[in-house]
């Protein structure tokens, strides 16, 4: 049950997020639009927490580095 709880939440950070980032395409008032910024921030953070809480396992990609051998193979 827990898990699910939290998906919801996180569907609702995620649709929050979107939603800002949509309204700040549009024109506003320098005020509004330092509220809706920090509304935003707001959400990114609490959704970062709540995803690592949820799935702390981390996956790191790979490094880049040289590229590895490749063996000659010919027909």
């Amino acid at each position: 049950m827990m898990m699910d709880e939290n998906l919801a939440r996180l569907r609702a950070h995620h649709n929050n997020i979107s939603r800002y980032r949509r309204l700040l395409r549009t024109k506003f008032l320098p005020l509004e639009r330092q509220f809706i910024e920090r509304r935003l921030s707001e959400e990114e953070a609490a959704l970062q927490s709540l995803s690592a809480s949820t799935f702390p396992i981390a996956f790191k990609e790979p490094r880049l580095g040289p590229p590895m051998p490749v063996a000659d193979v010919r027909p």
